[in-house]
């Protein structure tokens, strides 16, 4: 199955976010992540839905979030044309001996170092989930004893944009 990234411009007020999700259970269908947050405009949201399926799933996610009353505009982002970012908090365990080793797995994915103790450093990384699941896989061996991520946020790339329709008032 295919992985889909669907960004839906939403009036951001209370139960929208419910309404959202409970198109996509009633549907059966699951979200692989699911972002929320206002944009430049405070009374409009932006969510980021990364949902798995074939083409037939995508074509009805997306009918189906465009009658929701709370959708203002809803479209797929083409992997080949955004720009997509997760945001990845790690605490790994260390001690004397490990210490220098973590440090440098961070230092080569270009992650920063938040928390030191003296049995633990926390890690956060940004990037997309390749580079976020490399480090994983690379700090694993030493310990993961927690481990945070923020799902998936997209833009598309250069000018084009999900843009609130404009009202016609030339009648």
């Amino acid at each position: 199955m295919k992985q889909h990234v669907v960004s839906a411009l939403v009036e951001n007020r209370a139960g929208t976010l419910s309404r959202v999700s409970g198109l996509f259970s009633r549907r059966g269908f699951n979200i692989d992540s699911l972002t929320v947050g206002e944009t430049e405009d405070t009374s409009i949201s932006r969510m980021t839905i990364a949902v798995s399926g074939d083409n037939s799933v995508l074509e009805q996610i997306i009918k189906q979030l465009s009658k929701l009353v709370d959708v203002i505009a809803v479209q797929e982002l083409d992997a080949s044309s955004c720009i997509r970012r997760e945001i990845m908090l790690v605490k790994i365990q260390t001690n004397e001996t490990t210490r220098a080793a973590v440090l440098e797995i961070a230092g080569i994915f270009r992650s920063r170092i938040i928390d030191v103790s003296p049995v633990t450093i926390t890690i956060e990384a940004t990037g997309d989930i390749e580079k976020l699941n490399g480090l994983l896989l690379l700090l694993r061996p030493y310990g993961i004893l927690e481990l945070a991520r923020t799902g998936l946020v997209a833009l598309e790339r250069g000018s084009k944009v999900l843009a609130v329709p404009s009202l016609n008032l030339s009648n």
